[in-house]
């Protein structure tokens, strides 16, 4: 994703995960929700994954994933 559309605010990012769209994972929670005819995606990563090196590895891999199927797809969740 890039630098636009990643969440920088701590209550947007609470929004999505409150109000959002979750599918959950045994690693990761993934929650989406539309805004202004835009998807914003929030990943949460738990601490029992590794150490922070892991999980920010982990959170760019999804990221990639979620931008391919960005490109393949007008819409997607």
């Amino acid at each position: 994703m890039k630098k636009k559309e990643t969440i920088k605010s701590p209550i947007i990012f609470d929004d999505v995960i409150k109000n959002g769209f979750k599918k959950k994972s045994k690693y990761f929670i993934i929650c989406t929700k539309e805004n202004l005819n835009k998807t914003i995606f929030g990943i949460a990563v738990g601490k029992k994954i590794g150490n922070a090196v892991t999980r920010n590895k982990l959170k760019r891999r999804i990221k990639s994933v979620i931008d391919n199927i960005k490109k393949t797809s007008t819409k997607y969740y």
